[in-house]
């Protein structure tokens, strides 16, 4: 899998730093991910045919998906295109606005991106797993690599990238000895459970019993709540694809709503 990087950023981030980020999050994925996953890509940074990303110019992208650096955030007219193009490109967003009101550099967000891209490029995965506050419910868990543990980050070549879940993660009994997470403990000190939450994280579901998917963070967790919020003001991101898609197939026409979370 070749994932396009474009740099639409107006001199924000320099080509060369941009460069910087690929070389240590393709290190990441080919020495990190795929020996976990048996999954790979490689991050390329293609040129740009204008100063933000178009409806109709596809031209940008080499590969088998896209990933936009961007320092914008009202993306309604800019993204909408590709959750119904003919072509169903798999893509992702990285706005440098958000990463820095979230605290973190943006190439964790940049990570984060590629590695759920690689993961679920569709946007369409789910998972059997326990309802996060009733665990004698069963509902169907968002297939993402990083939303559980998107708080914690750690270095590649002196490049801060994201966490990210391990296979037995999404398995519905915990696996004695099993590692659930790349880093190996939330920061709390415990073990992450399969289907477990770290503090920050939050994780996304569709519920049978209600017909919705649904966001939920741990109990209290305010910062998770806060970054939530933050990342609402996209206005369209690989969650509310999933709202989306749920929702026209339950009722056969297009909308997007936030269940909980």
């Amino acid at each position: 899998m070749i994932i396009s990087i474009i740099n639409h950023t107006g001199g924000e981030l320099s080509d060369a730093d941009v460069q910087q980020a690929i070389r240590a999050i393709n290190r990441q994925i080919a020495e990190d991910f795929e020996p976990y996953w048996s999954m790979g890509a490689t991050l390329r940074l293609e040129g740009r045919t204008g100063s933000k990303p178009s409806n109709h110019k596809l031209d940008e992208m080499r590969g088998d998906a896209v990933i936009y650096l961007w320092n914008e955030t009202d993306v309604d007219n800019a993204l909408g295109y590709h959750a119904t193009n003919d072509r169903g490109i798999p893509f992702g967003f990285v706005f440098t606005k958000l990463s820095a009101e979230l605290g973190e550099n943006w190439t964790v967000t940049l990570s984060h991106e590629a590695l759920e891209l690689v993961g679920d490029p569709e946007v369409n995965l789910l998972a059997a797993g326990p309802h996060p506050d009733h665990s004698d419910r069963l509902v169907f868990h968002w297939y993402e690599m990083c939303d559980a543990v998107q708080a914690q980050t750690y270095t590649v070549d002196g490049v801060d990238v994201s966490n990210f879940l391990l296979p037995l993660y999404f398995t519905e009994n915990d696996e004695k000895g099993g590692r659930n997470d790349f880093l190996g403990a939330n920061q709390g000190g415990a073990v992450l459970k399969s289907f477990g939450i770290a503090p920050g994280g939050y994780v996304g579901f569709f519920d049978p019993a209600t017909g919705q998917h649904e966001t939920v963070t741990r109990r209290g967790d305010k910062d998770a709540e806060k970054r939530l919020k933050i990342k609402a003001k996209a206005g369209f991101t690989r969650r509310s694809v999933r709202y989306k898609r749920g929702l026209e197939t339950m009722h056969g026409k297009p909308g997007a709503k936030r269940a909980s979370g």
